[in-house]
C-alpha cells in the first residue's frame, strides 16, 4: 500500500498511488486507458499495472498479463480456454498479493474479474467495477455476488443505477465513453475518399466483430448476404475495417472463399467506415452503439456456439439483445440471432434500407434519439474523479489521515 518517509532534511515524501487495473478485452482496455489518462489529467500521481492490451500499454500501464490474444464469448469458449484463464488469474492474484495496490479497477469481463476481486477483498483492497455486466438482461443473481466483492460500481446506463441501488450496492452513473469516442469528422464522401473509394454507388460496411470466434461465425454469413446484394445491385460495394485485434492474413483467408464479392479491407478507425457507408451490417455488441452515434442505418446479427445459445435463451430476460435496441427501449433496428441470421433475411433488410430513403430516414431519426439518451459525454472524466475519491478514502483510512497525491 502507500507509504511515507522523511528525507534527510526532515521533509515528508509521499509516493504516488498504486492502481491495479484488469481489462480482458479490447474495448475494456481502451475505456480503462481513457479513464487513467483522465486521472493523470486531474494531476493525480499514480502508477498502474495489471491486465490489458495496447491502449493501456501506450498510456504507461505495466502489463503483467496481455489480454490481446484471449478474447472469448460464452461458456464453450471459456471451457476451451479454461487452463489459460487459470494461469493468467493465478499470475494476477500473485501480483495483487505481492504489490498490494491502493485500488483495484476491474473493467467488464465479469466472470474473470470477480475472481480477482475475491482476492482483493481478502487483502482489504477496495475494488471499483467499471462497466457492469448485463445483469438487467440475464443472470440477475450476480448483483448480490458483485455487492459482496465490490466497493463501488461505475455504470454506463442510467437504468442500471436502480438495479444496484435495490441491492444496496454503492453505484454511480458515469455515462458511456463511446459518446466521446464514437465520431467521425468526415462527411460520407470524405470518409469514402479516406479509404480510397468512389463517392458514388451504394456502400455497405461489414462489422463481424473483433474476436476470432466472432469472425468465424459472422463473416461467412455476411459475405453470403453481400453476394446476394451485389446480384441485386451490381454497383454495390462493401467495406471491411480491420479490427486491431485481428491480423490482415486472417481476413484474407476468410475472403478467399468469396472472390466474387467486391470487398475492400481497410485499416483505420471503424467510425470512419461507419460514416462512409449507407448501411452497416454489424454483429451485436458495442459496434451497434457506435454506429448509432455516427448515425448510419444498420442491421444486426449475432451467432454463438449452439451450447451457448441454448443456455442464453433460457436466461435472457429481455426481448432484444442489440444494445442500440436496449437503449432505445424498443426495436428500432432489425436484429437476427442464431438460425434466424440467414443471408437471405439480412440481405433483404439491408436492401430495403439502401433503396427506401423513407425507411432509412426513419431509422436515422430513431438513432438520433438513442444518441440523446446516451447523454452528453465525459464518462472518462467522471470515472477518473471516482477513482481519485476511492484512492483518497482508501489511503486516508490506511494511513490515519489524508495525504495529497496531486502534483
Amino acid at each position: 500500500m502507500s507509504s511515507t518517509a522523511r528525507s534527510t532534511d526532515g521533509a515528508l515524501s509521499v509516493r504516488a498511488y498504486s492502481v491495479m487495473v484488469s481489462a480482458g478485452e479490447a474495448s475494456g482496455d481502451a475505456h480503462a486507458a481513457h479513464a487513467l489518462a483522465a486521472l493523470a489529467a486531474r494531476g493525480t500521481r499514480f502508477t498502474s499495472f495489471g491486465m490489458g492490451a495496447g491502449a493501456l500499454a501506450e498510456r504507461g500501464t505495466e502489463l503483467v498479463v496481455d489480454c490481446s490474444d484471449l478474447a472469448v464469448i460464452g461458456i464453450v469458449d471459456v471451457l476451451i480456454n479454461y487452463p489459460e484463464f487459470l494461469r493468467r488469474l493465478k499470475r494476477l492474484r500473485t501480483t495483487l498479493r505481492e504489490r498490494r495496490p491502493d485500488l483495484l479497477v476491474i473493467v467488464d469481463y465479469p466472470d474473470f474479474n470477480l475472481k480477482l476481486a475475491e482476492t482483493a477483498r481478502e487483502l482489504g483492497i477496495p475494488v471499483l467495477f467499471y462497466i457492469s455486466p448485463q445483469v438487467w438482461a440475464w443472470r440477475a443473481g450476480r448483483v448480490h455476488r458483485i455487492g459482496s466483492l465490490v466497493t463501488h460500481m461505475a455504470v454506463l446506463f442510467p437504468f442500471e443505477v436502480e438495479v444496484y441501488e435495490r441491492a444496496s450496492v454503492p453505484v454511480t452513473y458515469v455515462g458511456h465513453p463511446l459518446v466521446d469516442d464514437a465520431h467521425s469528422p468526415y462527411t460520407r464522401d470524405e470518409a469514402r475518399a479516406h479509404f480510397g473509394l468512389e463517392a458514388s454507388g451504394p456502400l455497405v460496411t461489414l462489422l463481424p466483430g473483433s474476436r476470432g470466434g466472432e469472425l468465424r461465425r459472422h463473416l461467412p454469413v455476411m459475405l453470403a448476404s453481400a453476394r446476394r446484394l451485389a446480384a441485386r445491385l451490381p454497383d454495390c460495394r462493401f467495406l471491411l475495417p480491420l479490427a486491431p485485434t485481428l491480423e490482415r492474413a486472417t481476413l484474407d483467408a476468410a475472403l478467399a472463399d468469396a472472390p466474387d464479392v467486391p470487398v475492400t479491407i481497410a485499416r483505420g478507425d471503424a467510425c470512419h467506415a461507419m460514416r462512409a457507408a449507407d448501411v452497416v451490417l454489424a454483429s451485436s455488441g458495442t459496434a451497434t452503439l457506435e454506429t448509432a452515434l455516427v448515425g448510419t442505418p444498420l442491421v444486426v446479427l449475432y451467432i454463438v456456439a449452439p451450447l451457448n445459445h441454448a443456455i442464453m435463451r433460457r436466461l435472457i430476460r429481455i426481448p432484444d439483445i442489440a444494445l442500440v435496441n436496449v437503449v432505445a427501449g424498443r426495436r428500432i433496428v432489425p436484429e437476427y440471432v442464431q438460425h434466424a441470421a440467414t443471408p437471405e433475411a439480412l440481405a433483404e433488410d439491408v436492401l430495403a434500407l439502401l433503396t427506401d430513403e423513407t425507411r432509412a430516414e426513419t431509422m436515422r431519426e430513431a438513432l438520433e434519439e438513442v444518441r440523446r439518451r446516451m447523454g452528453a459525454g465525459g464518462a472518462s472524466t467522471r470515472v477518473a474523479a471516482l477513482i481519485a475519491r476511492l484512492l483518497d478514502e482508501a489511503t486516508s483510512t490506511s494511513d490515519g489521515g489524508r495525504r495529497d497525491r496531486t502534483s
